[in-house]
C-alpha cells in the first residue's frame, strides 16, 4: 500500500453490498455529488455455483467489495465517485449446468446496460467505470457490449476496466475508448503451477477476508485441491457439462490453502 494512503482501514468484513451505493442515498444526494462532478463505479457478477463452501453471490461480493475500496481511494486524491448497485443477473456459460447459475441472454443484458446507463447519462453522469467479478468469458464480452451501446457521447462516457489478459481473451482492443486496462499484474497462476481460477485459493481468501459470515469454513479442510492442467481448464471453459465432468465439486483450485490473511 503506498506510504500515502489514507491510515484508516479500506474495508470491514461483513460490509453489505448495497453498502456506500447509490440504493442508500437520497435522490437530492446523487444529484449534488453529480453536480460536483462524480464520477459514478459499476460492479457486474452473477448468481453462480462455488462449490461447496462459498455462496452463489461470491462474483458479487468481491468486486462489490473492490468498488468500496476504490471509492475511498479516489476520495483521497480528490476524486468524488458514487457506487451504482452490483449488476448480478449476468451471462453463466462454464456453470450453466450447475443449479443457482442464474443464466441471462447476452442481448438482454446488453439492452438493460444500455438503459441502465443511458438513465445516469440523463442525471448527469459523465463518467461511469464498470468492473468484473466474474471471469466467464461470454460475460465480459457482454459487459463490453453494453458499455459500448450505453455511451452516449457528450452525456455519457462508460469504460470496461480490465486487465490486457482479460481483453485479449475476449477479443477486445485495447485502444478502444471503452477499454481501459489496468497496470498488469503477476498471473496468479504461473507456469508450472496447476489452475486455480474458481472457488478455490484465490477466492476462498478473498471472502474469508472480506464476507466470512457467508462462508462454511468448515467446509474448506475436507476439500483437496483439485491439481488440474491446462488443458483440463481450456475443456473446463467449454462450459455446460464439459465443466460439470471436469469440475464435479464445483470448484477448481485448492480452497484449503486459503486464508484471509492473502487477500
Amino acid at each position: 500500500m503506498p506510504a500515502d494512503a489514507p491510515s484508516a482501514p479500506l474495508f470491514h468484513p461483513g460490509e453489505p453490498i448495497l453498502k456506500d451505493t447509490i440504493a442508500e442515498m437520497t435522490y437530492g444526494a446523487v444529484e449534488a455529488a453529480t453536480a460536483r462532478g462524480a464520477v459514478a463505479l459499476w460492479a457486474f457478477g452473477v448468481v453462480e455455483q462455488h462449490g461447496p463452501h462459498l455462496p452463489t453471490g461470491t462474483d458479487i461480493y468481491i468486486p462489490s467489495a473492490r468498488l468500496r475500496i476504490a471509492r475511498k481511494l479516489l476520495a483521497a486524491d480528490g476524486i468524488e465517485a458514487l457506487i451504482v448497485p452490483p449488476f448480478y443477473w449476468g451471462v453463466n456459460h462454464v456453470s450453466a449446468s450447475f443449479p443457482a447459475s442464474i443464466k441471462v441472454r447476452p442481448e438482454v443484458m446488453v439492452e438493460l446496460m444500455a438503459d441502465v446507463i443511458g438513465s445516469l447519462g440523463g442525471d448527469g453522469i459523465r463518467r461511469l467505470f464498470c468492473v468484473s467479478g466474474h471471469g466467464d468469458a461470454d460475460h465480459n464480452r457482454t459487459i463490453f457490449r453494453g458499455v459500448e451501446k450505453g455511451s452516449i457521447p457528450g452525456t455519457i462516457e462508460a469504460a470496461f476496466v480490465a486487465d490486457d489478459a482479460l481483453f485479449a481473451r475476449i477479443g477486445v482492443d485495447q485502444s478502444s475508448p471503452h477499454a481501459l486496462a489496468t497496470v498488469p499484474q503477476d498471473d496468479p497462476t504461473p507456469p508450472g503451477r496447476y489452475a486455480d481460477v474458481h472457488a478455490g485459493d484465490w477466492e476462498t481468501s478473498l471472502m474469508l477476508a472480506l464476507n466470512p459470515e457467508v462462508v462454511h469454513a468448515d467446509r474448506i479442510a475436507a476439500l483437496p485441491p483439485t491439481n488440474l492442467s491446462a488443458d483440463d481448464l481450456a475443456e473446463w471453459r467449454k462450459g455446460h457439462d464439459h465443466a460439470r465432468r471436469v469440475t464435479p465439486d464445483g470448484y477448481l483450485g485448492d480452497p484449503a490453502s486459503a486464508s484471509a490473511k492473502r487477500q
